[in-house]
């Protein structure tokens, strides 16, 4: 690291210059990526989606759910109401190339409810469903609206056009979550720095790293397909992980210069101590990130590979771009101060409110963990029943026409299995008869409303058969109605028919199971690959077997801890509807425990390593473990609380989106940075050292000769450890 210093010292211009260009072509190619980024969602190889892929290559339609129109006549029978097929064929046609379930072509009651006062259909949207567009939802309502005859109450819904009424396409974009973000960091920065100079140095790389990796990603668009996903990876996380760098650099050079060091000689001493815990934390960052790839499906994988660009790009812009910035600056970085000075002036390891409290912990550290492991154990308990599901439709928030269409079907009786429909899937030879058996023996299972084969669903010896079930399709019982169908329903209706026939259960339920399946199944792999690579990585970083596995549990807790507060919050309603105006819904949606992992593992070993390298640091010097823990916990407390103050911002911003899904993710991800900023690394982390004491600093001489590191034997314990 000291030679790159030199290095970089020698040609600062030249490395400016170049970051500089890198940072247009980031612009450049930011501007570019929006016809360039990958939308579908698949899982290739599991038996629902593939049945909805075969279902859309004959038919058009089949991996959306419907649009749901619901009529309702008070005191009649709907079905001898003359204009209703007209307004549903209305409403069909102003989704082009869709598909329609309806009581006028099946005569089935599923579609009524039991009065006969209600009735719905469903329109199928053709296409694939992608992460950022919607059907037609505007024009067939106001063509349904048209056409709906006198005395006759019509409303569009469905999941779609709940989703739409959330404002999912008027919130502000990345660009404005991110200035969101940066201007919360701005201020903290004021506190933290206090001059004009320092202030800049974490936005410069923030802003050149985040433009630069969007280039990367341009690149990468050309080689395999990138995730829509990947440019909030990119905006919010480069954000954090760029501040948090330039952070730890700006500290660590502001020290070296007030201990009397030429500025050259103090930008050597930061880049062997405060470089390499960058690049010891950028490699965590990126091996929470590339664990992606371990899981089959397509979108997620490339997530793994374009996210791992952004803490690869922060790592170098830190290790290039800030050292010959901190060359051009020198002293200047303390000038045009905008605070008072005690801002100014670098943490002392004497004084202040981080080295009292590293004192009272070194002295008190039984009760300061204790207090810690309850506060830990009382935030992780509702993390032991999540429920990773999408959230039933009845239980999202809506507005307007869907919101009035909910509460016609909730008050009709028409389950709200009506949303999202099974849908089943019968090939090679589907004649008229084969089609009305199976939506019988459909029909009759548990779980079942009803089921109805569509005359006009058939094509060329295939056929579908549309169930509604008891409950709606995300609720946690339909996952039993999704189970029985496919093993115990299905298969003997297969055999029965005989030759060649194919039934599959298709349709949005099954697909979800199986989307869940493939992330959570395949979890435990994820995580083992993170554990292992990470506990080698810091192994040989802090020379300790036991301080790596404790950063490791401790990473493990942080993220239960993070779970917790998104279940309490969110899946139980403990504050969700009073703060965030989101029904409690008794699910976390489906993609978020996986995304918080990917976010908030690798960000908050940050702090651990910050922390931990300091603190290895003065212990080399000292010898002292009680010294060690109190020097490097005054140094390194106000750095973690101010980058995860930062953080919290970036990922707080996200919060300001209409979608409830966006919510949980912003809410999980703050709360987690704050809760592990504040209980794990000021309470947990400097008294289980304490308790730890020698042992912290274990590492035999086998494992150092593996790890192609020095050993570090067991010393015996000082008087003050005995």
């Amino acid at each position: 690291m000291a030679h790159i210093a030199r290095l970089v010292i020698r040609h600062r211009l030249l490395v400016v210059g170049v970051w500089i260009v890198l940072a247009f072509v980031g612009m450049f190619s930011a501007a570019k990526l929006s016809n360039r980024w990958f939308e579908s969602f698949s899982i290739p190889g599991f038996s629902a989606y593939e049945a909805n892929q075969r279902t859309m290559k004959t038919f058009g339609t089949g991996e959306q759910p419907p649009l749901v129109p619901v009529f309702t006549t008070p005191g009649r029978d709907i079905t001898k109401v003359p204009g209703i097929e007209r307004a549903i064929e209305q409403a069909s046609q102003a989704v082009p190339a869709s598909r329609t379930g309806s009581w006028f072509d099946t005569h089935s009651d599923m579609y009524l409810s039991r009065d006969r006062h209600t009735m719905v259909a469903t329109i199928y949207p053709p296409g694939n469903s992608t992460f950022s567009t919607f059907p037609p939802i505007d024009e067939a309502r106001a063509a349904l609206e048209q056409a709906t005859p006198a005395g006759v109450q019509s409303h569009l819904t469905g999941r779609d056009a709940v989703f739409a009424s959330q404002g999912g396409e008027s919130g502000p974009g990345v660009l404005t979550e991110t200035m969101i973000g940066a201007l919360g960091a701005l201020i903290i920065l004021l506190f933290v720095f206090g001059t004009l100079p320092a202030i800049a140095m974490p936005l410069a790389m923030a802003a050149t790293s985040i433009l630069t990796t969007f280039a990367c990603v341009y690149a990468l668009t050309y080689v395999t397909d990138v995730s829509i996903i990947v440019q909030f990876l990119v905006a919010l996380v480069g954000l954090g992980v760029s501040i948090d760098y330039a952070l730890v650099m700006t500290f660590r050079f502001r020290e070296e210069l007030a201990a009397g060091r030429a500025p050259e000689k103090a930008l050597v001493e930061t880049m062997t101590h405060a470089g390499r815990s960058v690049i010891i934390s950028g490699s965590t960052v990126a091996i929470g990130l590339l664990s992606m790839i371990l899981l089959p499906l397509p979108f997620i994988r490339s997530i793994g590979i374009g996210g791992m660009l952004i803490p690869a790009v922060a790592v170098l812009a830190s290790t290039t771009l800030l050292p010959a910035l901190f060359s051009l600056l020198g002293h200047r970085i303390n000038r045009l101060r905008v605070m008072p000075k005690r801002f100014v002036a670098p943490p002392s390891a004497e004084s202040g409110f981080w080295a009292g409290w590293a004192r009272l912990v070194t002295r008190r550290p039984l009760p300061i963990f204790l207090l810690g492991a309850v506060i830990v154990t009382l935030v992780v308990i509702p993390a032991f029943h999540i429920n990773p599901s999408d959230a039933e439709l009845s239980k999202e928030t809506a507005t307007g026409d869907a919101r009035a269409g909910q509460l016609a079907i909730q008050r009709s009786g028409i389950p709200a299995g009506v949303y999202l429909p099974h849908v089943i899937l019968v090939e090679d030879g589907a004649t008229p008869a084969l089609l009305r058996k199976t939506a019988e023996d459909v029909a009759d299972s548990p779980g079942i409303y009803g089921a109805s084969a569509p005359t006009t669903w058939r094509k060329d010896g295939t056929g579908l058969v549309e169930a509604f079930g008891t409950v709606d399709g995300n609720a946690r019982s339909a996952r039993d109605t999704v189970s029985n169908l496919r093993h115990d329903v299905l298969p003997p209706a297969e055999n029965e028919a005989g030759g060649s026939v194919r039934i599959t259960l298709g349709g949005v339920p099954a697909e979800t199971r199986d989307f869940i399946s493939a992330v959570y199944g395949n979890f435990p792999y994820v995580l083992l690959f993170v554990l292992v690579l990470t506990f080698v990585l810091l192994m040989r970083a802090f020379r300790s077997v036991v301080l790596a596995v404790k950063a490791v549990f401790l990473n493990l807790v942080s993220l239960a801890a993070a779970y917790g507060i998104v279940v309490f919050i969110f899946q139980d309603g403990h504050g969700s509807d009073a703060i965030w105006n989101i029904q409690a819904t008794d699910a976390v949606i489906s993609w978020i425990p996986l995304m918080i992992f990917a976010f908030l593992y690798g960000i908050s070993m940050d702090y651990e390593v910050f922390m931990l390298t300091r603190m290895r640091e003065a212990y080399d010097e000292t010898g002292d473990t009680k010294r060690a823990i109190e020097l490097g916990l005054a140094r390194t407390g106000k750095l973690v609380t101010s980058a995860a103050l930062v953080l919290m911002f970036a990922f707080f911003s996200l919060s300001t989106s209409p979608g409830p899904d966006i919510k949980q993710f912003a809410i999980g991800l703050s709360a987690g940075i704050i809760f592990d900023a504040t209980v794990i690394r000021a309470l947990l982390v400097p008294s289980t050292m304490q308790l730890l004491g020698r042992w912290n600093w274990w590492l035999p001489s086998w494992t150092a000769k593996v790890l192609l590191t020095r050993p570090s034997p067991l010393r015996p314990a000082p008087a003050s450890e005995t």
